[in-house]
């Protein structure tokens, strides 16, 4: 799947795609036709950078709802003949788990498109998973003769269909399947539960991988042949080490992380790092200057797992360099530094946006620390990176340093976080919105009836609203 192409933050679309509150809000004000054209958009164009992490479909299925938007640009995708030529699930998950949102809010149009199409389309199973929560037993069961006629008859389509049954998301379609009144479809539900049992206790009795008994020159040795093959092996060859390794081996291993193979080297050095070694730090930047791209980044995670006193100060005095254990630095500090740390905090969260622009990987940990070190100088950053961003998850952390930096969060971004797609960010703006601005207490109450509100925003907006105060 392709990086998906945002549209500037100051527009609806642009709005929309990052799945923040003002999008909701300017769609609702816009013209009719301008705004469902922005959603069918975005719901047929996945704008999420990591689909399996971010939320939109309960924020876009909240938007059909309150235009009263037709389905019929989302049928029209599903059912294109493009489906059958690309089955990745990226292409159709995101509509498909809207019209679960919908179907669950009771629109009867989304329920029979994912009926149709868990009989027809090519990502069947997704549709299925969400018919799973949302439908009655009779619509579950009507699908069972489309569903198995998937699978061949023979060997190889009994095979996969276990594998199916197997790996599952949602069992409930299956389960009840196996009960099914018609023979041919129970007999041939339950040999595939019995063989996806069985695989799965077959793979139990044959694990892959280290042994007991291994010794550390066998731990190495594994690690090197996942480099080889394309497999970082390093992080479970440190806990083997661990395992394994006694007082003895020590110098073994200190050899290891100065000059060792790749697999080796980035294995002794993450082993050293978690044991608190008081060569660890060392051997760390040593492997900063003198190692492969893979040995760098070995060393550079070692380091920011360093829980110890040490670990920090040496942060301190490599904060300032410019090189990847400098970024590291900065984040630890911000992670475990103290109240004397606040500048070198800030200058890595600036030097970060106007280096990587808003969505550094790197801004996720300084993010956190401003709001945790109460950095009030780095609202201004922090309010870029909140409109700039295409990530939501980072926005939702820069919502959370606003609230402990900025005293206008609350009568700010606060209110438009009440809309985001991420139910974390609305939690924090349901525990610091300003009650003084209407559109706050009406969504609110809005949320606080809601079945598909997540259970951690409702109970922040019953600490809200008062006794007396209804919530509907």
């Amino acid at each position: 799947m392709f990086d998906p192409v945002i549209a500037p933050s100051g527009t609806l679309l642009g709005l929309l795609q990052r799945g923040r509150g003002d999008g909701t809000l300017h769609a609702l004000t816009a013209p009719r036709p301008e705004a469902l054209a922005a959603l069918n958009h975005c719901v047929l164009h996945d704008p999420r950078h990591d689909w399996q992490v971010e939320n939109r479909s309960l924020y876009y299925a909240r938007l059909y709802l309150d235009l009263h938007g037709e389905l019929d640009a989302v049928e029209a995708h599903l059912f294109d003949p493009e489906d059958v030529l690309d089955a990745d699930e990226s292409r159709t998950g995101l509509a498909l788990a809207v019209l679960g949102h919908l179907a669950s809010y009771g629109r009867r149009d989304a329920l029979d498109l994912l009926r149709r199409y868990a009989a027809h389309g090519a990502n069947w199973a997704w549709a299925l998973d969400e018919l799973a929560l949302r439908d009655d037993d009779a619509g579950l069961r009507a699908l069972a003769a489309p569903v198995l006629a998937r699978f061949a008859t023979d060997a190889e389509g009994a095979a996969e269909l276990a594998a199916t049954v197997r790996d599952a998301f949602e069992p409930r379609p299956w389960r009840l399947w196996a009960d099914d009144p018609r023979e041919s479809v129970a007999t041939r539900v339950r040999a595939a539960q019995e063989a996806g049992s069985f695989d799965r206790w077959q793979r139990q009795m044959r694990p892959t991988g280290p042994r007991p008994g291994w010794s550390v020159r066998a731990v190495f040795e594994w690690a090197q042949q996942g480099v080889e093959r394309g497999a970082a092996l390093h992080v479970p060859a440190a806990r083997c080490l661990a395992a394994v390794a006694g007082p003895e081996d020590r110098p073994e291993i200190v050899r290891a992380a100065q000059d060792g193979s790749e697999g080796a080297r980035c294995a002794a050095l993450r082993y050293l790092a978690d044991s608190d070694d008081p060569d660890a730090l060392g051997l760390i930047e040593g492997a900063v200057a003198t190692g492969s791209t893979a040995v760098v980044e070995a060393a550079v995670d070692a380091f920011e797992r360093m829980r110890s006193l040490a670990a920090v100060d040496r942060a301190r005095g490599w904060a300032r360099r410019p090189d990847p254990l400098g970024a590291a630095a900065g984040r630890v500090l911000a992670c475990r530094g103290g109240l004397q740390d606040r500048d070198p905090v800030l200058a890595a969260l600036r030097e970060a946006v106007r280096g990587e622009g808003p969505d550094a990987p790197t801004l996720w940990t300084l993010v956190d620390g401003a709001g945790r070190l109460g950095i009030a100088c780095a609202a201004p950053v922090l309010r870029h990176i909140y409109r700039e961003t295409a990530s939501s998850h980072l926005r939702g952390r820069a919502a959370r340093a606003l609230a402990a930096t900025d005293p206008s969060y609350g009568t700010g971004f606060a209110v438009e976080c009440l809309w985001d797609c991420e139910e974390s960010t609305r939690e924090i703006a349901a525990r610091h919105a300003e009650t003084g601005d209407t559109r706050v207490v009406e969504r609110l109450r809005r949320l606080a009836a809601d079945p598909a509100e997540e259970a951690e925003v409702q109970t922040a907006v019953r600490s809200r609203i008062g006794p007396e105060e209804p919530a509907v």
